[in-house]
Order: C-alpha cells, then structure tokens, then sequence
C-alpha cells in the first residue's frame, strides 16, 4: 500500500525525497507494506495545536502518533483478513521546526532525526508504549532492532533519542 507524506509547514526547508525513502526501508524492514501510514509534516504551532487538543499540553513537541488500530498489542499487526479500506496503520505527525531546533542545539543531523522519529512514531501505531518502566523496555528493544537494520541497508549509525524512561 502507499505512503502518503505531507509538508504542511513552510518554516523547515524540507526534502521530502529522502524521508520517503528512509520511511520506506523502515516498512520494508517492519514488514509493514501493505499497509497505508500518514506521515504528516508540522510547524510548531500546529504541533502544538495537536498535543493541546489530543494530550492536553499545550507545547509544541516532536512526533505524535495517531493508529487507525488503537486496541493493537506491542508488535501486533492488524489481523490477514482485512477490507482494502482498513489496510491502514494511522497518521505520524513529525513536528519538524520543533526536530530542527533540537537537531541545531544538540549537533544532530536533521534527516537522521526524522528517520528515529518516524521509526518512534511506527512503533506506537503498533501498540507500542513508554507509560510503564516495562513497556519502554519492550519499545526502546523494538526501535533499536529496526535502527540497527536500517543501518545494516544504509551504513548509517542511527539509535534510539532516548537511552531511558525518565527522558521522556
């Protein structure tokens, strides 16, 4: 199925080819290509409009998460019989004025944030969650498997942002 990626924001010069592509080898390497996902680009202000609305926090943030299946178990996939129409994992918001500002003051290459990011953001279309000391365990093993395959298909050297709960 397809990837849609939006920019819908104008104050990050974004690329949108090699996200896409970066995107695309997570989904190759998640087995997650039959399934359409929403990638949606953000400035701060809409980001932030989000969290506000959906989280109650009323500040801009990195990526949110919204799966069209909200009931998946970590590492569950929508179950083999499905409608083309439900053929659909959910929407990532990227808020990338925000990963940019971080990415400035940290010294971190923009493109590889957005690949952790968006890696993240699948993650929890998959029913994977940082609530509990064990559920970021079981997230933090899932990101870095995917992290280190992508690096084995790039040669990049990508991780996981965060190395423990209280990061988040």
């Amino acid at each position: 199925m397809s990837l849609i990626l939006r920019n819908l924001q104008q104050v990050v010069p974004l690329r949108r080819a090699p996200l896409r592509k970066r995107v695309e080898i997570i989904r190759e390497i998640m087995r997650i290509q039959k399934f359409d996902l929403g990638l949606i680009c953000v400035d701060n202000n809409r980001i932030q409009h989000i969290n506000n609305t959906y989280r109650h926090k009323n500040i801009p943030t990195d990526v949110l998460s919204f799966p069209f299946y909200e009931d998946l178990k970590a590492d569950e996939l929508p179950g083999q019989l499905l409608h083309p129409d439900e053929c659909n994992l959910g929407d990532i918001f990227l808020g990338v004025e925000y990963l940019m500002r971080q990415c400035e003051e940290e010294g971190r290459d923009f493109y590889n944030t957005l690949t952790v990011v968006s890696a993240h953001g699948i993650c929890h279309l998959l029913g994977y969650k940082h609530e509990t000391e064990e559920e970021w365990k079981q997230m933090f093993q899932k990101e870095s498997y995917i992290l280190n395959e992508f690096n084995k298909h790039t040669g990049c050297h990508l991780e996981p942002l965060t190395k423990n709960i209280s990061e988040m």
